[in-house]
């Protein structure tokens, strides 16, 4: 099938259906943020990595442990620590003496979904070795490459407030993220709720919608999706936007727009269309880009947000006519 050859309903209702199962089963745990939900099941069906940066306490490690629960298969927590090596992540080879040659011992990174909390605070070094992983899904070790279990997604966690012994992730370690999410606070009626069911949810408590095999399937399933040539000419002129935009010093990249165009693949099938709308790629411009961009220094005196900007970028960069979607 080609990207162009009109994708079957049925297989569109189904993938919407599993889509709105995994939204339901990860928001029994991550209550009252139905949009942030839809947007985390959306980076792990496009099988692409995922960023979660909020103050502490409200869920980020819940989103990501319930992402991982809600999928039947290997998954593995690190929390990062400045004293963590990057042996401790990719693995370590060590001499066998029973049988007289090296083995390799893999580390928590050979796993479908890890989840790496905290992930500022470990050395650069430690951050670096999850750059060849995340890219290519593979480990060298000692001159040996190693593939690490299909499909691969990490999910992050950092603190952007408790600066104090944390390093700031590099910008190609960032453009390796799909999306950067922020969960927020919880209002009254939802923060209600959750102290009425805090000892009783966890997301340890949810059963498996599907698991790593169908997660595969659904990613080449969501390359098939329709994207009028319009719709790509819009997307690269948003990111060209962002590049000569007076506030920043680096737009987004062309991998960036890759990925907002994949995203919008699987966007519009949970919303049970096999076509992207102008309105896809609106919605997922923040989570997408916001991440990609570096301010000015003026930018950042003047109290100027990347949010706020994409924000200027798509108000005033018109969108395709809906005939041409």
């Amino acid at each position: 099938m080609t990207p162009t050859d009109p994708l079957p309903d049925a297989h569109v209702h189904a993938f919407a259906e599993v889509g709105a199962r995994l939204c339901h089963s990860v928001g029994q745990v991550v209550l009252g943020k139905p949009e942030v939900v839809r947007l985390a099941v959306t980076a792990l069906l496009a099988q692409g990595h995922l960023l979660l940066e909020d103050v502490p306490g409200v869920g980020k490690t819940t989103l990501a442990r319930a992402l991982a629960a809600a999928v039947r298969g290997k998954w593995r927590r690190v929390q990062f620590t400045p004293d963590l090596l990057p042996s401790d992540v990719t693995g370590v080879t060590v001499f066998h003496q029973g049988a007289g040659e090296f083995e390799f011992h893999p580390g928590p990174v050979f796993a479908n979904i890890v989840i790496a909390d905290e992930i500022n605070r470990a050395s650069p070094k430690t951050q670096a070795a999850l750059l060849e992983v995340m890219e290519e899904g593979l480990v060298t070790v000692d001159g040996a490459r190693h593939p690490v279990p299909r499909p691969f997604l990490v999910v992050a966690t950092q603190n952007p407030v408790e600066m104090d012994g944390t390093y700031r992730l590099p910008e190609a370690q960032l453009d390796r993220f799909l999306m950067r999410l922020s969960v927020g606070y919880p209002d009254e009626s939802t923060e209600v709720e959750v102290l009425r069911g805090a000892a009783g949810r966890s997301p340890e408590s949810l059963s498996p919608v599907t698991d790593t095999a169908a997660i595969a399937e659904m990613g080449a399933f969501a390359a098939g999706v329709h994207i009028a040539d319009p719709l790509y000419t819009y997307a690269v002129r948003l990111a060209a936007a962002t590049r000569r935009h007076p506030q920043t010093r680096l737009g987004v990249s062309p991998r960036g727009v890759i990925a907002l165009t994949r995203a919008a693949g699987v966007y519009a099938l949970l919303h049970g269309r096999g076509y992207v709308v102008p309105e896809d790629l609106q919605a997922l411009v923040p989570a997408v880009f916001a991440h990609r961009l570096l301010l000015t220094p003026d930018a950042h005196l003047r109290g100027a947000t990347a949010e706020a900007v994409l924000q200027e970028v798509v108000a005033a960069l018109p969108a395709p006519a809906p005939a041409a979607a």
